[in-house]
């Protein structure tokens, strides 16, 4: 009789853990949902409830996103627009757009991906190691042309950011184990890959991707610093140098704290973190096709891959290198992405130094109808 004591112990102590865990995720909220971030007038946004540093406020981080640069800030010297808003913005501040942007290359003598080598000055400078050409520039001299030697050229729309704190706030373990599953529910045909990536604010540590066309990105601030160089030529902290010094007459880094202590990529990543998810239409996804739609996509699994819900970490859960714990306002919520942010072999049009693309968010195609989509021809666009 003594001999079953423990036995019958170990067993309510793994009923105690089941029954805590089943708790833990019935306990789960929606994360609050709307379009609250009307452009240019920031002191009518609401926030996700996310706490702000000393002295700053929600308004303050959105006025900063939709703040217009030029050359005296560091605008350049090559860009694409001269502040966040300009692409992020459809229907709010934050949102996607139908801007593209340009990604050549070319196949080397092994058949992978290169970055192109793109001559600009009369061919005396060059701009090398990324697959980017911008559309603009500050002088003439920096212009940049697309080689004929890159083969490979296709465009990259706006992704939506709204929301995106949640999706930063998502745990490793659970997106390893979205891929873990994926084989089985496909019969072995399916399965994306959890991509660890570098982290810039934390050096030598690493994080499952799932920001930027490719994964190339695990936390928010790493997100917006480098698109903060690529897309507005303006360094940071994170990332210090620019593209080229062609008609630069600046010093980086060109992104200086303010008189709270934040750079401009603080306030956005602020900004981003406390935004709401996207709503859903709730009219068009009650009429009949909108749900014989949700039928036929359950019913061919194309949630194997658009995951429809996703929960986000508990509160203190302590993500990016230990860079950002989780706050109250993004712990334990659940989102509906249609995504896995995996990283996703879809054929050689994708090809580039990850031959393979993230699963679209619902922002980015419609993944059922019913759902809010900013450009139902986003994610036909191929992308290397």
């Amino acid at each position: 009789m003594t001999k079953k004591i423990p036995h019958l112990l170990l067993c309510l102590f793994v009923l105690l853990v089941i029954g805590i865990a089943g708790i833990a995720q019935q306990s789960a909220t929606e994360a609050p949902a709307g379009f609250d971030t009307p452009t240019f007038t920031p002191a009518q946004s609401v926030s996700n409830g996310i706490p702000e540093p000393t002295g700053d406020t929600f308004a303050l981080d959105q006025q900063t996103f939709e703040q217009r640069k030029d050359i005296h800030a560091g605008l350049g010297p090559v860009f694409n627009a001269i502040s966040c808003v300009d692409c992020h913005q459809n229907p709010v501040t934050g949102g996607p757009c139908q801007i593209t942007e340009m990604r050549v290359g070319h196949k080397d003598a092994d058949g992978n991906f290169a970055n192109p080598t793109v001559l600009i000055n009369d061919g005396q400078d060059t701009i090398a190691g990324r697959s980017i050409v911008n559309d603009r520039t500050i002088c003439p001299q920096a212009q940049e042309h697309v080689p004929a030697t890159e083969t490979i050229r296709t465009l990259r729309a706006v992704n939506n950011t709204l929301g995106e704190g949640f999706v930063e706030a998502i745990d490793d373990n659970k997106l390893i184990g979205i891929a873990n599953q994926q084989p089985g529910l496909s019969d072995g045909k399916i399965q994306g890959e959890a991509v660890q990536v570098a982290l810039f604010e934390s050096p030598g540590q690493t994080r499952v991707g799932r920001f930027s066309w490719k994964d190339q990105h695990g936390s928010l601030l790493s997100f917006i610093a480098d698109a903060y160089l690529n897309e507005m030529g303006i360094t940071s902290r994170l990332r210090p140098h620019d593209t080229t010094t062609v008609c630069k007459t600046t010093i980086d880094p060109e992104d200086q704290p303010d008189s709270l202590g934040l750079a401009d990529i603080d306030h956005f990543a602020q900004f981003v973190r406390g935004t709401k998810v996207p709503p859903r239409d709730a009219s068009l996804a009650a009429t009949h096709d909108a749900q014989k739609g949700q039928q036929l996509f359950e019913g061919i699994r194309c949630s194997t891959c658009h995951v429809e819900s996703i929960a986000t970490a508990p509160t203190g859960t302590v993500v990016d290198g230990g860079t950002f714990t989780i706050p109250a306002a993004l712990r334990n919520k659940v989102i509906h992405p249609f995504s896995d942010f995996l990283l996703h072999n879809v054929g050689p049009a994708t090809a580039s130094s990850r031959a393979a693309l993230r699963t679209p968010r619902t922002n980015c195609a419609p993944a059922r109808s019913g759902d809010y989509v900013r450009n139902p021809d986003t994610c036909t666009i191929s992308s290397p």
